[in-house]
């Protein structure tokens, strides 16, 4: 499945496909207090961007080989998931948004302003859940229901955290962004892992009964945890309150997160928890390459397959969910969310990340509502959207220049938006278009590195034009992170530098074995990723200012 038609269709599509074939595959425990003196997992002694060097996955023998995605010890042997390294990518300038006939002969940048990086679509997974849908993708069909780099979801966001804390020591960040779906199954374990490591605590990346923990996948560790003087801010996205991301949890449901029982459900029923008849499968935490069982038709199991049953399951509502970033060790506290988003649950806010800038980012909650039934895709409703235009009408006011942070991205048209929005994608861009200070939507969800012009609707007015700048998912290929820096320019216009950058993987470790996983993910799955093989897209993307904020921002310099 194309991960740029994932939009509406990432997890929704796993429920109305054509069943696949359901036959299994095949191939001393430690507890939570048994914490003292653990490990952690160090990355590789140099850190690189994807401006200085790629990684390039090595290209299947000819035929090719024919397996599951969850035969995985069968993936090296067969030449699935082997990469190298590549040189450098970069797009140089982009002026899609600037006047006709703009010439940038001679430009330089005159001044830094401004230095951010952004993680999405982490999707840290409790593998030995009873509430996922492994049976949709095991076999083949939708790499979002399985990969085996859920393995390993914490290991590489700490891979990631330790490569941004490298980049941070040689030119300090101002702050990150997380730019939602930091969960996968909006469940308080997946919610504590993903804290935890950003936090620098010992991992114990398993639920139920704790086996197997001489396994690299279910061995604690120590998380590095990311550098105390850089603040960071979420972003809410569609599975850190939807089951599967796509569907309200009901209180049945509920009981099934919570319970021992796998979740028995109908994969063509809309939702398909109102009815039965396969269940889902759970990875075996006993085996290396954690196999997938309990899957398949309810004709299968006289016995219906358990687990042990966890409390730490529990899924979290959204102000359950947003009240946990309240009890972090890192900066801010709540780390962008206040007393009145927990009162309203509205995961709406905005903040000035340097008090010497005029730049605010506004931080718009763009998933589903609590009884949606398309979490999957964009919406907005009148609430949402009266914060949105309010917020950008304060800012144009003060001069301030905007950037709005959300987890869906705009521009893709029917596939991305939900119908039953009350504020159509239309209207919302036509209202984003009044705006010359707004600078650029900034998304995550369909992991993906893609950058859209979105030139203003007026030609005599081309500072109307911003930038829809979209950044891949840590889970799965490409496995990346963004940077970004915003600079002035000596003819007072605005660049935008975006970089790819990958985890500085260690060989031997966890996050490095995930890495060769997501690929072979991708290899089997055929997803379609922009900008195959490497998945990067850097560049340098050119903003026209308005005299008014080209003079105030050029006067930083002197101080006015």
């Amino acid at each position: 499945m194309s991960i740029r038609s994932k939009s509406g269709m990432l997890i929704f599509g796993l429920f109305v496909a054509v069943l696949i074939q359901m036959a299994g595959c095949s191939g001393s425990g430690v507890t939570a207090g048994d914490q003292s003196r653990v490990p952690g997992y160090p990355i590789a002694d140099r850190v690189f961007t994807t401006r200085q060097q790629t990684v390039v996955p090595v290209p299947l023998p000819s035929p090719t080989p024919s397996i599951f995605p969850c035969e995985v010890a069968k993936y090296e042997s067969l030449g699935f998931g082997k990469y190298q390294l590549g040189p450098g990518m970069d797009e140089g300038k982009r002026f899609d948004i600037m006047p006709a006939g703009y010439n940038a002969a001679g430009v330089s940048q005159a001044a830094s302003l401004l230095s951010f990086f952004a993680i999405s679509d982490i999707h840290i997974t409790d593998k030995e859940s009873p509430a996922q849908v492994l049976v949709a993708g095991y076999q083949g069909g939708n790499s979002s229901a399985y990969s085996p780099v859920i393995l390993y979801t914490t290991h590489v966001l700490d891979a990631a955290v330790q490569t941004i804390n490298a980049l941070h020591r040689s030119t300090p960040f101002d702050f990150g962004l997380s730019l939602g779906d930091a969960v996968n199954n909006c469940q308080s374990v997946e919610l504590k892992w993903y804290l935890d490591v950003l936090d620098g605590k010992v991992i114990v990346p398993s639920t139920g009964a704790h086996v197997g923990s001489n396994l690299d996948y279910q061995a604690p560790y120590q998380a590095a945890g990311l550098d105390k003087s850089i603040p960071w801010f979420q972003v809410f996205g569609n599975h850190d309150h939807f089951w599967s991301g796509a569907f309200p949890v009901t209180e049945a449901l509920r009981k099934v997160y919570e319970g021992g029982t796998l979740l028995n459900l109908d994969l063509a029923a809309v939702p398909p928890y109102s009815s039965h008849g396969t269940y889902v499968g759970v990875i075996d935490g006993r085996t290396p390459y954690g196999e997938v069982i309990g899957a398949g038709p309810e004709a299968h199991y006289p016995v219906p397959p358990r687990v042990v049953p966890d409390r730490a399951r529990r899924p979290l509502s959204r102000t359950e969910w947003i009240s946990e970033f309240f009890k972090t060790s890192t900066a801010p506290a709540g780390h962008g969310f206040a007393q009145a988003n927990l009162d309203t649950g509205l995961a709406c806010y905005s903040f000035e990340p340097k008090p010497t800038l005029p730049l605010e980012v506004l931080v718009l909650d763009n998933t589903g509502n609590d009884d949606s039934l398309s979490g999957a895709v964009a919406y907005l409703d009148q609430a949402r959207y009266d914060w949105l235009v309010g917020e950008l009408d304060r800012g144009q006011a003060e001069g301030k220049l905007m950037i709005i942070a959300a987890h869906a991205p705009i521009g893709l048209g029917a596939s991305g938006w939900d119908p039953a929005s009350p504020i159509s994608e239309d209207a919302l861009i036509t209202k984003l278009h009044t705006y010359p200070n707004l600078v650029m939507w900034m998304a995550g969800h369909l992991h993906a590195n893609t950058i859209k012009a979105l030139p203003s609707q007026d030609p005599a007015r081309p500072e109307l034009g911003f930038w829809m700048v979209e950044t891949a998912s840590l889970r799965d290929y490409p496995q990346q992170f963004r940077t970004f820096e915003i600079a002035r320019n000596s003819d007072g216009t605005l660049s935008i530098v975006v970089t790819n950058v990958d985890p500085a993987v260690r060989e031997g470790t966890p996050a490095a074995r995930s890495r060769s996983y997501a690929i072979a993910a991708q290899q089997l799955f055929g997803t379609q990723v922009d900008g195959l093989p490497t998945g990067v897209f850097n560049a340098e993307l050119v903003k026209q200012l308005t005299p008014e904020m080209t003079a105030k921002i050029a006067g930083l310099a002197q101080g006015r």
